[in-house]
């Protein structure tokens, strides 16, 4: 099975800010993470805000439960 994409380490706030053009929306922050939540399908993600870029691990995980794949995620680059 294919893993779906080159993906590269990216910093918290881009993967933020690329989620964002999904619909989805900032809805709060305790200590280093950020919920995000979006109202067409109420999904709710979890990002952690952190010094230097996410793990492939973890932005991984987050691509698939916003329910992208790593060449959507890829083409929200602008």
């Amino acid at each position: 099975m294919k893993r779906g994409g080159k993906l590269r380490p990216l910093p918290a706030r881009e993967v933020v800010r690329r989620l964002k053009k999904v619909g989805f929306v900032e809805d709060e922050q305790r200590g280093s993470h950020l919920r995000l939540w979006r109202p067409s399908d109420n999904k709710l993600l979890i990002v952690p805000i952190h010094p230097g870029d996410l793990p492939k691990g973890t932005l991984r995980g987050i691509i698939r439960d916003a329910g992208l794949t790593v060449e959507e995620f890829n083409r929200l680059d602008p």
